[in-house]
């Protein structure tokens, strides 16, 4: 292996902030206590309370982490120089930034409302109390992740010409019980990260074709997508989405191949195997001039080392120690639109196949 593709000098985190403000929590569902807590405990980052509709489970996940549970949402509004971190469902979101001080810095869960709609409303509520805004794209801040696009920025792979999203797996959907009975389920709470991360990677598409359906063994509006993003004659972007293969492990795969001019990538996104306990993350790649693949020894995971670095971006910037606010709100409208576009292209008919003469 050449030295110039030693794998220890790729970037895996992002800088802690000098003084992390108190962080205080709207919501208690799971990926509170399975990803944001554990997170924020491992980078030492102060958690002042929470705030659940649901008051013996706001109890319960406070006793656990011993934090306060507010009483309120008011209250928990209320704590001064606090970070507000909205792990709430879409259709809460503009609720609670309406209720938030003037000017705050603020985490919010994807997606960035139910659909385009709501998320300008969003948009509007943050430009007009001029909050510091982000949208929890958090597997742009994955170790895996951050390694990759380290490594695209040193030459690596040259000029990105295809990537692909493979998953063939089985999804626990009823760990999100608050996602019954919603029309739109896998781009808008799942698929969302990657069509996010390959804007990062790529920029934004000219457009999109998708097709999203559900499953007849369930009621989940939607657990299978395939997605092609139209970036014109040199770039060749495809998704392959399948939430229902529930086989056994063997044949499963959550995985990315990201491919350029002079290099390649390969990518197992762990967690989403046996979710919530997951399978080790993967990254291994293949430069132009070297004679094999090369495993990146990785210093984390998706969950829950990029919650590390989502909120640790956010402090800085709240702090004027980050330049860039990532995944802004004014950026994450970008990626719902193209989530959008999406679910218009999943609901137009296909081109249809001339009848025999």
């Amino acid at each position: 292996m050449s030295d110039s593709f030693d794998p220890a000098i790729l970037q895996q985190s992002w800088p802690a902030p000098s003084n992390p403000r108190p962080i205080v929590t709207f919501g208690a569902g799971s990926i509170v206590g399975d990803a944001h807590f554990p997170a924020y405990r491992k980078a030492g980052f102060p958690v002042a309370g929470l705030y659940d509709p649901d008051t013996e489970k706001a109890q319960k996940l406070a006793a656990e982490w011993g934090i306060t549970a507010y009483a309120s949402a008011e209250e928990a509004a209320a704590v001064p120089g606090a970070v507000f971190d909205l792990a709430t469902p879409p259709n809460v979101h503009a609720g609670v930034l309406r209720m938030l001080p003037d000017g705050a810095a603020v985490l919010i869960q994807k997606p960035m409302g139910s659909d385009l709609p709501a998320a300008t409303e969003i948009l509007r509520i943050c430009r007009e109390k001029k909050l510091s805004a982000a949208v929890n794209f958090q597997l742009r801040f994955a170790p895996m992740m951050l390694a990759l696009k380290d490594a695209i920025a040193k030459g690596w792979l040259g000029e990105v010409v295809d990537f692909d999203a493979w998953l063939a797996l089985a999804t626990p959907w009823q760990l999100w019980p608050f996602l019954k009975g919603l029309p739109r389920i896998e781009i808008a709470m799942h698929s969302i990260h990657y069509l996010d991360l390959i804007r990062q990677l790529l920029g934004d598409p000219d457009g999109v074709h998708a097709k999203s359906i559900g499953h007849p063994s369930h009621d989940v509006a939607q657990t299978r997508t395939s997605a092609i993003l139209d970036y014109g004659d040199r770039v060749r972007c495809a998704l392959s989405i399948n939430h229902d293969h529930d086989f056994g492990r063997r044949h499963q795969a959550c995985e990315f191949r990201i491919c350029g001019t002079k290099g390649a990538a390969y990518l197992q996104l762990g967690v989403n195997l046996d979710y919530p306990r997951g399978e080790p993350d993967i990254l291994e790649v293949r430069p132009e001039g070297a004679d094999e693949w090369i495993a990146v020894p990785l210093k984390g995971s998706w969950f829950p080392d990029a919650f590390v670095g989502r909120m640790a971006n956010l402090q800085r910037f709240a702090a004027g120690e980050d330049a860039e606010l990532i995944s802004s709100v004014e950026d994450a409208w970008n990626t719902m639109a193209l989530v959008e576009a999406a679910y218009q292209s999943s609901a137009t008919p296909a081109t249809p196949l001339q009848e025999r003469p």
